[in-house]
C-alpha cells in the first residue's frame, strides 16, 4: 500500500501534471501547424513550382505485383515533414526573439524612484540638522 501512495503523491505533484499538460497541448499545436502547412502554405508552394505535391513524390524500387504492394522509398513525405518543421522553428525563434526584446525593454526601462516617507523625510532633515551641528 505504502507504494501505491508515493505513485499517487508522485503522479500528482506540479510538475507532472503541468508536464503532461503541456505534452498534450504541444501535440494538439503540431496538428494545428501541420494543417496550417499541409493546407494552407503548400499548395502555393506546389503550385508555383508547377504544380508538384510533395507528399506523392516517390521512388518506386519495386512494383506493385499481384497482392503484393509496391515498394516505395517516399522522399516527399520527408520533404513535407522537414518543411513543417523549419516553419515551427522560424516561428518559435520569432516568438522567443520578440520575448527577448520585450524582457530587454523592461529591463532598460528605468525604475521608478521611491517617495520617501514623512517619516524618512524627518529623519534625513535631523541627520543633516546633527551633521552641521558636529
Amino acid at each position: 500500500m505504502g507504494m501505491m501512495k508515493e505513485f499517487r503523491e508522485f503522479a500528482m505533484k506540479g510538475n507532472v501534471v503541468d508536464m503532461a499538460i503541456g505534452i498534450i497541448i504541444g501535440a494538439a499545436f503540431g496538428k494545428i501547424v501541420s494543417s496550417l502547412v499541409g493546407d494552407i502554405i503548400m499548395p502555393p508552394i506546389g503550385a508555383l513550382l508547377g504544380g508538384v505535391n510533395f507528399s506523392a513524390l516517390a521512388i518506386t524500387i519495386k512494383s506493385a505485383a499481384d497482392n503484393n504492394p509496391a515498394v516505395a522509398i517516399g522522399y516527399g513525405k520527408f520533404i513535407q515533414t522537414l518543411v513543417d518543421f523549419l516553419i515551427i522553428a522560424f516561428a518559435l525563434f520569432f516568438v522567443i526573439k520578440t520575448m527577448n526584446s520585450l524582457k530587454k525593454k523592461q529591463e532598460e526601462a528605468p525604475h521608478s524612484i521611491p517617495v520617501p516617507s514623512n517619516e524618512e523625510v524627518l529623519l534625513a532633515e535631523i541627520r543633516d540638522l546633527l551633521k552641521t551641528k558636529s
